[in-house]
């Protein structure tokens, strides 16, 4: 995923704003990251990806997600309908290296 694509896409939250709010303000939850224009309270389907996003934030890491925004907007829209995730929660068989968030 590239800087500049949403994470959030019920709000247009993009990873360079997730990033440069946690940069800023040094949340030390992921739910701290709803404070960065609402960003995981719509339909919630990126609460995973918010968690993880925190998560490489907090060990130092790059913040990035190993997904292409049109495979993301698809799941997301998967969800949507059904109601459900993909396996795991925020992986699928097609993304290879995309693990979920560690168990807090």
């Amino acid at each position: 995923m590239n800087p500049d694509d949403d994470v959030c896409l019920c709000f247009r939250v993009s990873l360079r704003k997730l990033d440069s709010f946690m940069r800023r303000t040094h949340p030390t939850v992921p739910s701290q990251l709803s404070d960065c224009l609402g960003a995981g309270t719509g339909c919630h389907w990126c609460v995973p990806f918010l968690e993880r996003i925190h998560g490489q934030w907090s060990r130092g890491e790059k913040v990035d997600l190993p997904v292409s925004p049109e495979d993301y907007a698809s799941r997301r829209a998967r969800y949507r309908q059904t109601g459900t995730r993909d396996p795991a929660g925020t992986e699928s068989a097609d993304s290879p290296g995309f693990e979920p968030p560690p168990a807090s």
